[in-house]
Order: C-alpha cells, then sequence, then structure tokens
C-alpha cells in the first residue's frame, strides 16, 4: 500500500478504521447488519448517480477528497480508497471502500459525465453523499435510481 501511496494513488484518510472495524466484527459477529425500513429488511440502499453537464472530473485528488467526504456526510466508515487517472482524456476511474460497501466513480470529462454507485448498509445515508459531490461536480442534471439489495422477507 505504501507504494501506491507514493504515486498518489491512495488516500490519506483514515487506514486505521479497518482496525477498528475488524475488532467490533469480532465482537458482534453475529449481529445483524440488515436494515429495516417500511416494513422490508434488506442489505443496503445502491444508489445509481447520473452527473450530467458536470465538471471537475479529471482531477483524481479532489475526486477522492469529495467521495471520502461524501461517505463521512453519509454516516460511514473509510477503509482505504484508490483512484486511477486516464490520459489522454483525462477520465478518473476510482473506489473509496467502506466498512458499510463502497462509492466508486467513472468519469467522462469529454462528455461532462460522471457515473457513481453507493452502496451502504446500516444505519448510513447514501442520500447524504450527493449534495458532498453535487458542491465539486456542479452537475446541470442529476438522475439517481435507488435499490434495495438483498430483500428478504419479514
Amino acid at each position: 500500500m505504501n507504494a501506491l501511496a507514493q504515486l498518489g494513488m491512495v488516500s490519506e484518510l483514515p487506514s486505521n478504521n479497518q482496525t477498528v472495524a475488524i475488532a467490533e466484527s469480532c465482537e458482534d459477529e453475529r449481529k445483524d447488519y440488515f436494515v429495516e425500513r417500511d416494513g422490508e429488511k434488506f442489505a443496503g440502499t445502491h444508489l445509481l448517480v447520473d452527473l450530467w453537464e458536470a465538471v471537475n472530473l479529471d482531477d483524481p485528488a479532489k475526486i477522492d477528497a469529495t467521495l471520502c467526504e461524501a461517505a463521512v456526510a453519509a454516516g460511514a466508515t473509510i477503509l482505504h480508497s484508490h483512484f486511477h487517472h486516464f490520459s489522454p482524456n483525462g477520465g478518473v476511474s476510482g473506489v473509496v471502500v467502506l466498512a458499510e460497501s463502497h462509492i466508486s466513480i467513472h468519469t467522462w470529462p469529454e462528455r461532462n459525465f460522471a457515473a457513481v454507485d453507493i452502496f451502504m448498509c446500516g444505519d448510513c445515508d447514501p442520500h447524504l453523499s450527493i449534495p458532498v459531490m453535487q458542491r465539486l461536480f456542479q452537475a446541470g442534471r442529476v438522475l439517481v435510481d435507488e435499490q434495495r439489495r438483498g430483500r428478504v422477507s419479514v
């Protein structure tokens, strides 16, 4: 991981959260982290977010910081992140791995478009991530598709 960090490919945000999450999961090994809401029980909320007419789509460091901030705003625990900058178009692909799942992004600066995938379980609210991302990307159009993953009968 240090080699990736030296290349600027890994977030400098807390990696010790992974140790905390592992310790807690050992203590609560049998705890059920599924969500109960509106009479349904499910693993978590999965948002597919399309950002159109967006800006700032070619700076991996800014995107990393913004997605990490978005994760914290949603109540998630960051384990680590990794981003890759493509050339010649300048697009960025990356992921913030969370104890509660992930936020990933793929950008197309030449189309002013970004596809964001937010999946979170437990008490996190992935919807709270969107305004944080909107501050950086300033999208003219934001389309959100929501799925409840892992639905079970209650």
